[in-house]
């Protein structure tokens, strides 16, 4: 068992800080879901920040985490909110905690970095999970009725109002994935024509208080639709690996039906599988 709890070691990696404002442009409905939001925000993107630590110390199943004083002062966090994050951890079995010997790194650690399908992301965290530099071109955004597939995925009548967005996800400035995604109008009020739809749709959502937990994911290996691979120059490409997913919120309404195409042969996901 190697033991990497200096702060020394700790500082020689890049100092990683956290950022706490809440992402979108827009504001929850309320004083409390700003509040309540705020906090699961803060907690989960500290969860994510000590997930990439543990990549970038290198840590092994067995090594032990740095103490919950390092941390937090290598964080910037209150105890509190550094045991709740370390707590998610625990619960996703990448941290196992010791009596009186601190927490270590479960054998299921190291695969959960790698970004498992298990843990719902969005497209922005799984390219900046894979070290790319993530930009955005909106191909169209237009208002609808609910398609009878749109409407059974998303569990509403069908005709109901919703927002169609088709966009290319690149990381260093190469296509990655190509996203059509379904968004359940009131979900995101305004007119769409002021909206900066090149960010993160997920953190748009979030901040009009529909903060996505969970999805229902299939995957299946498919060549893009020959409109989109054609009229945008994504020819010869593929194959292409369709995640189609619906993203449900923590009150489990479900607000977002996504097809996302990415590129077979750059972007793979881990599964953990158990007996």
């Amino acid at each position: 068992m190697r033991c990497l709890t200096t702060l020394a070691q700790l500082w020689a990696i890049r100092r990683i800080r956290l950022r706490f404002e809440t992402e979108g442009d827009g504001m929850p409905e309320s004083a409390d879901a700003v509040a309540g939001i705020a906090k699961t925000t803060r907690v989960d993107r500290l969860r994510d920040e000590v997930i990439a630590l543990i990549s970038r110390l290198g840590l092994k199943p067995g090594d032990r985490l740095s103490t919950e004083a390092e941390l937090s002062e290598l964080f910037g966090v209150s105890r509190p909110t550094l045991r709740e994050a370390l707590k998610l951890l625990e619960q996703q079995g990448i941290l196992s905690a010791v009596q009186g010997q601190g927490r270590f790194i479960s054998a299921e650690g190291s695969l959960r970095v790698e970004r498992p399908m298990t843990k719902y992301e969005s497209i922005t965290q799984v390219l900046e999970g894979r070290g790319f530099r993530v930009s955005s071109a909106v191909l169209r955004v237009e208002e609808g009725e609910s398609s009878e597939e749109e409407a059974d995925a998303l569990e509403v009548p069908g005709g109901t109002a919703v927002i169609r967005l088709l966009r290319i996800r690149f990381g260093d400035d190469r296509p990655m994935v190509v996203s059509a995604n379904v968004i359940v109008r009131d979900a995101l009020p305004g007119p769409i024509a002021y909206r900066d739809w090149g960010g993160s749709l997920t953190g748009a959502l979030e901040a009009h208080g529909h903060q996505i937990r969970s999805s229902v994911a299939t995957i299946s290996a498919v060549n893009l639709p020959d409109d989109i691979a054609t009229a945008h120059n994504l020819d010869g490409l593929g194959p292409w690996l369709l995640v189609t997913e619906v993203g449900i919120t923590r009150e489990g309404r479900r607000v977002l039906f996504a097809q996302d195409y990415h590129r077979g042969d750059e972007i793979s996901f881990s599964v953990i599988r158990r007996a």
